[in-house]
């Protein structure tokens, strides 16, 4: 998710901090490795998947721990995605702004990164990003470099879709590791699927935002920080849930793996109810 007004002018929101103006120094403040944060989830990610794999400890919580590990990854490259195509176009702010590191706390917003992908994934298993990169869009050089901004996010969930779907063909039979890895695709698809719609404070908007005229652009621009919550209240209505949902396992079954699988991952996942 990118954050930007709803004109074409520049975002210069950030955390508080004080901004370097010069490049060379913004280059300088903040390294391109993975933050030590990031790697720590990795490596969390790794032995839980690992216990889940080999049958040690409790499956339930083993995969809930997985789950939460992945998520947050999958969370730090979707929102590095956005970050790494906009310093490519031009944007240096990406760079002093931490957004290279793949560290989860650069991206912090507490509404969407704390509250809502929170809410969704332990109520119901919807896999919202929660993160937040504010860009500079008018040092993003064209049009279709600031779509590409916008893209690079929810297609960064869609690759991550691909790889666990091509690992779930490897599976043998329906072991909790296996249930997990399906409940992992069905968040990705479902994020990816989110992203792309074109409602304001999505990614989906933000793709076609360039191409706007003006005169949409300002009468959006006071319903835009409600746009997404409406979204999600529609979510809400059963039979709107049912179609979204009937369309998510539609995808998740193309890619050739059973819907049953991702329900027993759910079930693994929210061991608590």
């Amino acid at each position: 998710m990118t954050t930007s007004g709803m004109g074409r002018g520049d975002d210069r929101a950030g955390y508080g901090e004080n901004v370097p103006r010069d490049p060379r120094s913004a280059r300088r403040a903040t390294s391109h490795r993975p933050s030590p944060i990031f790697l720590g989830l990795v490596a969390g990610a790794a032995v839980s998947g690992w216990a889940l794999w080999s049958g040690i400890g409790p499956a339930a919580v083993m995969a809930f721990l997985f789950v939460l590990f992945f998520w947050v990854i999958s969370l730090s490259l979707h929102e590095f995605a956005h970050a790494l195509v906009a310093y490519r176009n031009g944007d240096e702010s990406v760079v002093y702004r931490g957004y290279l590191t793949l560290d989860p706390l650069r991206y912090t917003h507490v509404m969407f990164s704390l509250v809502l992908p929170l809410v969704f994934l332990v109520a119901g298993g919807i896999g919202l990003p929660g993160g937040a990169v504010f860009i500079n869009r008018a040092a993003i050089r064209t049009r279709f470099a600031n779509s590409a901004v916008s893209a690079a996010g929810p297609l960064t969930n869609l690759a991550i879709a691909v790889v666990l779907a091509a690992a779930l063909t490897l599976r043998e039979g329906s072991s909790p590791f296996w249930v997990t890895m399906a409940f992992l695709l069905f968040l990705q698809v479902t994020a990816a699927v989110l992203n792309l719609l074109p409602v304001p404070g999505l990614d989906g908007f933000g793709i076609i935002q360039p191409y706007l005229p003006d005169r949409v652009l300002t009468a959006v621009a006071p319903i835009a920080p409600f746009a997404m919550l409406g979204l999600f209240a529609l979510l809400w209505i059963p039979a709107l849930n049912t179609a979204f949902f009937s369309m998510i396992l539609g995808i998740i079954s193309f890619l050739g793996v059973p819907p049953l699988f991702v329900w027993s991952g759910l079930d693994l996942f929210r061991f608590w109810s």
